[in-house]
């Protein structure tokens, strides 16, 4: 009975021990062992920047969490390290610093800002890290560098889909107020340098400080030369200032904004002074006004619908820049065993992807890859947007 007894102890041993054996060699359970891959996130969450850093950090850690809930990437967990850069550079070189020296993330998605990307992309490229601005300013990606995208909609694209409007209402003359950063100044080389290709004269050009309270002043000046419309290109708060000190003179001239608006936060800083102004835009702030043939229209509803439910707040195009950056280094992480160099080159082979800011095709010379497609023009109409025909 004692050897019955030692040899069924035994043969249950054996078992338990194969069956470890099998969970160790067993592709499906052994995912759960892999490490995780580290993606770093830089975002300006707090600060005058938060309309555009908060809703970036809050869809990365959505899309995050729902790609980890389809199983991660290759049966790695996706594990996102964020730092808040109040949209100051100097903070975004801090933070890009930690992410690659102390926290060894394999790829970075932000910051939320132009000045704050220009800044970081020296040690982004000297480090040789995979890193998908959230921006929008034309010299992040002008000229190319290999390590370095974005998915924000290019100023170029924004300045001609306001071009092309102001043309077809046939507007000869304008005026130009800018901000005096990089985003700023971005978008005014491109309203001087395209206004030849659209028969349009530039009376004046102005600037304003990222941080002005009022631009009186510099629309005093603009109504002397008499314009038949005004683009303002900055981001909040200051285009909004604009919007207002334009109807405190009074003065009825039609006003276009840049697309570093296009979010609701706009439209509560202007108040009744956003009733008119039109923008280019990229499609989610009306997304349900689409045709259903659109391809965009299904995912930008999705997006939509699973940020309200989690967030209880309403959608930004901004936010989408992030959720683009996440998905769209999710594909590249596949079959790279976390390898920078080939997720680098998966990234900028990234064709036909249907994302929230538009259809993406990178190219090794194209490292934002988007077309005009990606924009509309909207008018801000009792307190929401109105497509443009």
């Amino acid at each position: 009975m004692f050897f019955v007894n030692k040899y069924r102890s035994m043969m249950i041993t054996l078992s338990i021990v194969a069956i470890v054996c099998l969970m160790i060699t067993s592709p499906g359970i052994a995912a759960s062992d892999k490490k995780p891959y580290k993606i770093g996130g830089i975002f300006a969450v707090t600060g005058p920047a938060s309309f555009l850093g908060d809703p970036e950090k809050k869809s990365m850690e959505m899309v995050i969490e729902q790609i980890n809930a389809d199983g991660g990437i290759d049966g790695h967990m996706l594990e996102a390290v964020i730092y808040d850069t109040e949209g100051d550079p100097s903070k975004a070189v801090m933070s890009v610093n930690k992410l690659i020296n102390k926290d060894n993330v394999i790829a970075i998605v932000g910051p939320s800002t132009t000045p704050a990307t220009l800044a970081v992309m020296p040690i982004v490229q000297r480090s040789q890290i995979p890193f998908i601005s959230c921006a929008a300013g034309n010299k992040i990606v002008e000229p190319i560098t290999p390590w370095v995208f974005k998915t924000a909609q290019s100023d170029i694209q924004a300045v001609a889909t306001i071009y092309k409007t102001l043309q077809s209402k046939n507007i000869k003359k304008i005026s130009i107020i800018s901000v005096n950063n990089a985003f700023g100044e971005s978008g005014k080389e491109q309203l001087l340098a395209q206004a030849p290709d659209f028969g349009l004269t530039i009376a004046k050009s102005e600037t304003f400080g990222a941080k002005d309270t009022d631009m009186t002043a510099q629309l005093t000046k603009i109504r002397q030369d008499n314009p038949e419309a005004i683009v303002c290109w900055g981001t909040n708060p200051g285009p909004a200032v604009v919007a207002k000190n334009l109807q405190q003179l009074g003065l009825d001239i039609p006003l276009y904004q840049s697309h570093g608006v296009a979010s609701p936060k706009f439209i509560e800083l202007a108040g009744a002074a956003a009733e008119g102004i039109m923008l280019p835009t990229g499609k989610i702030l009306v997304a349900d006004l689409l045709p259903d043939s659109d391809p965009q229209k299904a995912v930008l509803l999705d997006y939509i619908n699973d940020y309200e439910k989690k967030y209880d707040a309403s959608v930004s195009g901004f936010g989408g820049y992030a959720f683009d950056g996440v998905k769209i280094l999710a594909g590249a992480l596949k079959n790279s065993d976390g390898d920078k160099e080939k997720i680098r080159k998966a990234i900028e082979n990234t064709k036909n992807y249907v994302g929230i800011s538009g259809i993406f095709n990178f190219s090794p010379t194209d490292h934002n890859g988007l077309s005009p497609e990606a924009f509309v023009m909207v008018r801000i109409a009792d307190g929401t947007w109105e497509l443009m025909e």
